[in-house]
């Protein structure tokens, strides 16, 4: 199946079939694009790797985040953006701009244990964390939770 059949078909199931829950949106998109970008990379065997890896990592963005805090992290922070994408481990950076990005605290601590992210914190991150307005119920999970 060449890969333009393949990112046909990906777009297609996505447009026909949209999930209603946002896990299931997420990775479908998800999916839909790694099907692309793999094909593109690695021909038929890319496009099947490239779309499993994009509909586990959209599942997990789509799982924790909606529309707007997608948007508003992505905007904000491309970088942590593509870190949640990859499920990548986060770090402090990446709590303030999830914080930043009006993310809530509970999205924010379930990010913390889907990306499997642990937390050794010093003075100097938990005032870091304090002054950028990050809620005392994140930083007490980044500290009791390593």
């Amino acid at each position: 199946m060449s890969s333009k059949s393949l990112m046909l078909i990906a777009t297609s199931s996505m447009l026909m079939f949209g999930c209603q829950t946002k896990a299931g949106t997420g990775a479908l998109t998800g999916g839909a694009l790694g099907v692309g970008i793999g094909a593109i990379a690695g021909g038929p065997q890319g496009a099947i790797i490239g779309g499993a890896a994009g509909a586990i990592a959209g599942g997990l963005i789509g799982a924790y985040l909606d529309e707007t805090d997608r948007n508003n992290l992505r905007d904000r922070s491309p970088r942590t953006y593509r870190r949640i994408d990859q499920g990548e481990k986060l770090n402090v950076k990446d709590i303030i701009n999830l914080h930043k990005a009006h993310v809530s605290p509970n999205k924010i601590i379930g990010l913390i244990d889907k990306t499997d992210s642990h937390f050794v914190l010093n003075t100097y991150q938990i005032d870091k964390l304090r002054s950028q307005g990050v809620s005392e119920k994140v930083i007490n999970y980044m500290m009791n939770n390593t």
